[in-house]
């Protein structure tokens, strides 16, 4: 079943069946998949079963493969969908490339993928190409959450070392000795667990760029190991004594003020002076100077969105109220957040155009009160039952395809189960319980 999900959701280019899976959940999964999204399917089947092969042929399996040997076959079935795909691309390219181009600044699309045209961003674009030119190292990214400061990395990556590793870190996601450890890489028996040497990002990194994401998250002892790096250019593993020497390019991103951060004694002052040489500041969404950029950024995602593959090129616009509902808004979540508004719309409308009531900022406004029902409804609706009601309904929105109904509802996979289980929350009369049994029985039959 989560297969299935994630099929719908990224839509491959081929999915390949093992041998081990059971021959009734292989059969079940290529009638869904050929029903509902079209993904070529290959099969590695056993060569002597030539009755399996036919029946898995018949049942609209691209083709299959006689054992896990069989790579020359694999290779023309590859090469043949490839060709399929690069027509497709070609067509859709030369139809698509005009229409895209208005979406960038003049000149600078190809190296910088941001959209909008205001002055702000054309500036940081400018920024961005000047300091990517450049010998400055390290670099200092700063704006909000969600303004794109990883695309703003890979931009410079993309100007400076096209054909290096890019490696990127969140400094907020691991604790001292971890983030420690993927960094710089240890010895072995540096420590408790440490069973083989590990080689850090780095020293991955070569030539190449390593992204700090949210520094400003790093802890105050490793900073100080950071900056060492950046003055002598040169590291060691934890537990090691060979020096090593860093050649990449390292750039660093924070969605704090680095200098109050400085002042309130949570960042060291020297590394703040060390990483402020030239910063590149992305605006956010609120304010004024990218008002004109939401509705190019909005029609973007709307030309560009892959979240919902069966409304692909079938919702076409946004109406006047639509856009002047998301241009009034203030946008904490900036470009990431106004993503998530037009892919969530999109997956909900019916017509080709997405109007003011397909505009959603916040997931629990997706609870409607009759008039009629409003005040009995509301004197017995506590905050468990509303939020119960909300999961109901986005699921089956999507047809409890979870991964889906958890980005509609802007949280986590792992929260969405959670809350399942905790309301007991079922489709077709049968508890949660019972469609976790009917699933497991599926995938095993």
């Amino acid at each position: 079943m989560e297969a299935l999900n994630i099929i719908t959701d990224i839509k491959p280019d081929l999915v390949l069946y093992d041998s081990s899976i059971k021959s009734g959940t292989i059969s079940k999964n290529i009638r869904k998949i050929g029903k509902n999204n079209n993904v070529p399917v290959v099969i590695i089947a056993d060569e002597n079963d030539r009755e399996k092969i036919e029946d898995y042929q018949s049942m609209g399996a691209f083709d299959c493969l006689t054992g896990k040997g069989d790579n020359e076959k694999m290779q023309t079935i590859v090469n043949e969908l490839n060709n399929t795909i690069e027509e497709v691309v070609e067509n859709t390219d030369n139809n698509n490339k005009e229409d895209l181009n208005h979406f960038f600044a003049e000149d600078i699309a190809d190296s910088v993928s941001m959209v909008g045209k205001s002055k702000s961003i054309t500036n940081t674009i400018k920024m961005i190409k000047l300091v990517s030119a450049s010998r400055c190292n390290p670099i200092l990214i700063l704006g909000e959450t969600g303004t794109g400061k990883e695309l703003v990395a890979k931009a410079i990556h993309n100007i400076r070392h096209p054909n290096e590793q890019f490696v990127a870190v969140n400094c907020a996601a691991l604790t001292a000795n971890l983030l420690e450890s993927e960094l710089f890489g240890h010895v072995k028996g540096s420590f408790t667990g440490a069973d083989r040497d590990k080689t850090g990002l780095l020293e991955i990194a070569h030539t190449g760029t390593i992204f700090l994401d949210e520094i400003s998250e790093m802890p105050m002892e490793l900073q100080a190991k950071l900056l060492r790096v950046l003055e002598a250019k040169e590291f060691r593993k934890v537990g090691g004594t060979k020096n090593i020497t860093c050649k990449a390019s390292i750039v660093a991103s924070s969605n704090r003020n680095l200098l109050e951060e400085v002042n309130n004694n949570r960042f060291r002052r020297d590394l703040y002076y060390r990483l402020n040489i030239s910063p590149i500041v992305i605006a956010p969404l609120s304010s004024p100077d990218r008002k004109e950029d939401i509705p190019l950024i909005a029609e973007y995602f709307l030309k560009t969105s892959n979240f919902s593959p069966e409304k692909r090129n079938k919702v076409k616009a946004l109406t006047q109220l639509a856009i002047e509902a998301l241009e009034k808004y203030n946008w904490p979540g900036n470009v990431r957040e106004l993503r998530n508004v037009i892919e969530r719309a999109v997956m909900l409308e019916t017509t080709d155009k997405i109007g003011l009531d397909g505009i959603i900022f916040d997931p629990m406004e997706c609870i409607n009160i009759s008039d009629t029902k409003k005040t009995k409804q509301i004197e017995d609706f506590s905050l468990e039952k509303a939020e119960k009601e909300l999961i109901s309904r986005a699921l089956q929105e999507t047809g409890w395809q979870k991964t889906r109904t958890a980005a509609l509802l802007g949280i986590t996979r792992a929260t969405l189960y959670a809350k399942v289980k905790q309301y007991n929350i079922g489709k077709d009369g049968f508890t949660e319980e019972d469609v976790e049994e009917k699933e497991v029985s599926l995938a095993s039959s």
